[in-house]
């Protein structure tokens, strides 16, 4: 996109290097709260349990090698103890992880949002002021390079992956060996993404709406040809995740699964799939309502989060803005109103943020399910495990980069702000927010109920 419309300051974008400070410190805070104060209080728990689940196992195996117990007698009142021992070690162990990974989460998160906006906000705020005409360009639109920049830094970014993977585990373990050079290579790509990026907002922050490309041919004719885009974009999306469901659901109508052992389909259960070990009653024996409510609270947070962004393109479209007068807005307190629909400029930042945290939300979630899951056993080592994480992987790959780029519309709804005219980007991001939430929808009882 051109970059025609309104002059904005340089000093403007030193609003985004304070938005990554700010990232910074939350993730610091969260950390040393949930990561660091919390979960020691919690493993202290895990050594106590694990212990008292040692003393039983020793009691039980002592009396088994006298001849006091028959080894598998399930009925035997000390091995009963020692599986009660057991099950409160993996309590213990699953609460550790409520407080230790959604510290690290939210830790690692806040870093990469205070890379994002943080670097791509000072390395605008040091480029030479531009004087950006008031009035429109009058001639043919020029397009943006910024795509291109952005897509070269990706691929040399992959080039290395994975010697910066094996540098990225050797800065947390011992022994694993780590070859710079590949390293380094994707950190001059992650570089060319910074830039690219940096460069393409600061040929959006200005735009105020005209100069729009249409396009001139079937079957977008008259159609906006973003918004075009975006939908062949979509399209290519659903390939991609009907992919996942068809491989899922063509292996698991041909496992044995407890579900299906239970209703008398099968002799014996030779698969155990992510909803036995989530759905209450589950197959692993520690499936209950409180595993499966991350999975729920998550399908009603994205539900929740293409309202608020719809409410926000709504209120950037509205002509006469008004406070909203409906029944749940009337429940409200009147600080409470005011405090979240102030007016309409800070109404859409609110409620695009709003989006940012029930998205952000989401991954942490997922990440405190996942522990859950490879603490009970199931990875992604088998063939269930790693159609189950790569499917809800790609997944929450596509929420967090939704959440960047939501990061730079709440810093432009900030500040130079978002109205009729130039509310496209809400629109053309929230169609790309809809397909993730509708996506969700899918995959939750597909691989969580089923």
């Amino acid at each position: 996109m051109s970059s025609h419309g309104a002059h904005v300051e340089n000093s403007i974008w030193m609003r985004a290097v304070l938005m990554g400070i700010t990232f910074l410190i939350v993730g610091v805070v969260a950390y040393g709260a949930l990561g660091v104060i919390m979960a020691d209080s919690a493993h202290h728990h895990v050594e106590e349990a694990a212990a008292e689940y040692e003393a039983a196992k020793e009691v039980y195996h002592a009396r088994i090698a006298d001849g006091n117990s028959l080894a598998g007698d399930e009925t035997d009142p000390y091995y009963i103890a020692m599986q009660e021992a057991h099950h409160h070690e993996v309590e213990a162990e699953l609460s550790y992880l409520n407080w230790k990974v959604p510290g690290v989460t939210i830790l690692v998160m806040c870093l990469i949002y205070a890379a994002f906006i943080g670097l791509g906000g000072f390395v605008n705020s040091v480029m030479p002021d531009e004087d950006h005409s008031n009035g429109h360009d009058e001639h043919e639109h020029h397009g943006s390079a910024s795509p291109i920049i952005f897509s070269l830094g990706i691929l040399i970014f992959f080039m290395g992956f994975p010697e910066f993977v094996n540098v990225c585990k050797a800065m947390l373990t011992s022994g694993v060996s780590a070859d710079l050079t590949g390293a380094a290579l994707s950190s001059v790509g992650l570089l060319i993404i910074v830039l690219g990026v940096a460069n393409w907002w600061r040929e959006d922050l200005p735009f105020d709406g005209h100069g729009e490309q249409i396009a001139s041919s079937s079957p977008f004719k008259n159609e906006h040809i973003r918004k075009a885009g975006l939908w062949v974009f979509i399209m290519s999306e659903i390939m991609v995740f009907a992919s996942f469901f068809s491989s899922y659901l063509r292996m698991r109508t041909e496992w044995c699964t407890k579900w299906a052992f239970d209703e008398g389909k099968c002799s014996s259960v030779d698969v155990m799939t992510a909803s036995d070990y989530l759905r209450p009653g589950g197959a692993a024996g520690t499936g209950d309502f409180w595993t499966m409510l991350p999975g729920g609270i998550n399908t009603f947070a994205l539900i929740i989060s293409s309202y608020t962004i719809v409410i926000a393109l709504k209120t950037a479209k509205a002509h006469d803005w008004k406070q909203p007068d409906n029944v749940f807005a009337k429940m409200l307190p009147a600080p409470v109103m005011n405090m979240v629909f102030p007016d309409q400029k800070r109404t859409v930042r609110n409620m695009l943020f709003a989006t940012f945290l029930l998205g952000s939300l989401f991954i942490v979630l997922k990440l405190i399910e996942w522990s859950h899951l490879v603490a009970e056993g199931f990875d992604i080592g088998s063939t269930a495990g790693s159609i189950f994480y790569v499917a809800t992987g790609a997944h929450g790959l596509h929420v967090f980069i939704g959440l960047l780029v939501m990061l730079y519309l709440v810093f432009k709804a900030a500040t130079v702000g978002f109205d009729e005219d130039n509310a496209q980007g809400i629109e053309y991001f929230g169609l790309y927010w809809h397909f993730v939430d509708l996506a969700w929808v899918a995959i939750f009882p597909a691989f969580y109920l089923y």
